[in-house]
């Protein structure tokens, strides 16, 4: 029997994957905590609403529907200055025009201390998401000048689990000053939540411009060798009819199949994140600080979970079954969740494999765009996904308000919401299989 001779790796060649991975793990633990702590205070923020509704909906009196409706015009605000922030980013660049993202934000969100009617509700929280519009297709874009495709996933994964571990955190901390502070100076609890959870973002904005490079060629920290190696190892070469304009960009189709991908993750994603303290409140657990550290095991499932499909996806380099997988494992939990309404604990284990999943599926979803997008098609192409699909964080907060207050019933909303991440994993299956199953990337 002939036997295979052994494969020959040049001393050189094995020197040069050694180099690599050293200045990739610096690039990570240079750009990664900023980039990370950035996206917790900025889901904190968008999110700790969910905690406020307790408290505030008496006081200046919100129906579920006015409650979903404010909740979700975040997303309008979003939508409209997500791709004019994007290309702003791509002229000025990602230090300075996240950075001032990180301030508008935080300015707004200590302004929601002052909603006193649904009028004023709803005009801050669109102003929100008109601050905080660009900045997660910022990253994301920012990320393209940095690192290859086949390594973009894990980092993408670190900066989502952002997302989860703001639930951990926010959670927790905004019971306790809801708790601690009601009355305290004369404002409600509510209100210093939102003075003392705005705050971080200005103090953050000032530490990311003054420690952010916009690419390899302006690292200091970096030798000319080390940044001929990063942008060697780049995506010049994306796929066969790649879109480099906006224009090219707006005429793909597969751009816009994958929005709608998208929006079924974001609408299983934010309806969750909104209302996951209200559902626990309902079940029977009325302390909002107890309610707020309930409401952080969800999330301590999500990063887990977040963490092996990432990393499963860029070792076997293969991103569909990576979406479609948590997107059906987050139906599922949502659907289950519905028999379980008034058991605390049933139902924040199925609410808890809703959330990982609709979380899990998102950083491998973000290595789709890049297989046909690069240039201005890929800074517009990206903030059109985010932006557009993003409208399911507008449309799920309200279905949820609308159906509870119509029927006084959760159940049929869920339902709805869960049949919307099914129909997003449908979508992704039906995708050419040659997008995101690609090899001989560098690594």
């Amino acid at each position: 029997m002939q036997q295979r001779a052994p494969l020959s790796i040049s001393r050189s060649e094995t020197d040069s994957c050694d180099d690599a991975q050293s200045v990739y793990r610096r690039i990570v633990w240079r750009l990664c905590p900023i980039l990370f702590f950035s996206y917790v205070i900025a889901c904190i923020d968008r999110t700790n609403i969910g905690f406020a509704k307790i408290q505030m909906q008496s006081e200046i009196g919100l129906t579920d529907t006015v409650y979903g409706f404010g909740a979700g015009i975040f997303f309008i605000g979003y939508f409209l200055f997500e791709l004019p922030s994007n290309l702003f980013l791509q002229r000025y660049g990602a230090r300075r025009w996240i950075s001032r993202i990180m301030v508008s934000w935080g300015v707004v969100s200590i302004l929601m201390c002052t909603v006193h009617s649904p009028l004023t509700f709803y005009i801050l929280r669109f102003l929100l998401g008109v601050a905080e519009a660009g900045l997660l297709p910022g990253v994301i874009f920012f990320l393209l000048s940095w690192l290859p495709r086949v390594r973009r996933s894990r980092f993408i994964a670190i900066i989502y689990s952002g997302s989860a571990l703001s639930g951990i955190i926010g959670g927790p901390l905004s019971g306790y000053l809801m708790g601690r502070l009601e009355h305290f100076g004369g404002l409600g609890g509510w209100q210093w939540m939102f003075v003392l959870e705005g705050l971080p973002a200005l103090v953050l904005a000032a530490v990311l411009y003054f420690t952010l490079d916009d690419a390899p060629q302006d690292a200091k920290w970096l030798s000319s060798p080390e940044k001929e190696l990063v942008i060697a190892r780049l995506d010049t070469h994306p796929g066969p009819g790649a879109r480099d304009t906006i224009g090219g960009a707006l005429r793909s189709g597969r751009l816009w199949w994958l929005t709608f991908i998208y929006f079924s993750q974001a609408a299983g994603y934010v309806g969750m994140t909104l209302w996951l303290p209200s559902l626990i409140h309902s079940s029977g657990v009325k302390s909002v600080e107890k309610a707020g550290i309930l409401s952080s095991l969800p999330y301590i499932a999500a990063i887990v979970m977040t963490y092996f499909v990432s990393r499963s996806a860029d070792q076997r380099n293969e991103y569909r079954w990576h979406v479609i997988v948590p997107q059906l494992i987050a139906a599922v939990g949502l659907v289950s969740s519905t028999y379980f309404t008034h058991d605390t604990i049933a139902s924040l284990f199925c609410l808890a494999l809703a959330l990982s999943g609709a979380i899990a599926a998102a950083p491998p979803f973000w290595a789709l765009p890049s297989e046909f997008l690069r240039g201005t098609g890929a800074s517009a192409g990206v903030a059109l996904i985010s932006a557009t699909g993003n409208l399911g964080g507008f449309a799920s907060p309200f279905l949820i308000g609308f159906v509870r207050d119509v029927t006084g019933r959760t159940e049929i909303a869920l339902w709805i919401i869960a049949g919307i991440l099914v129909a997003g994993a449908i979508a992704v299956a039906l995708l050419p299989k040659n997008v995101g199953n690609r090899s001989g990337v560098y690594t």
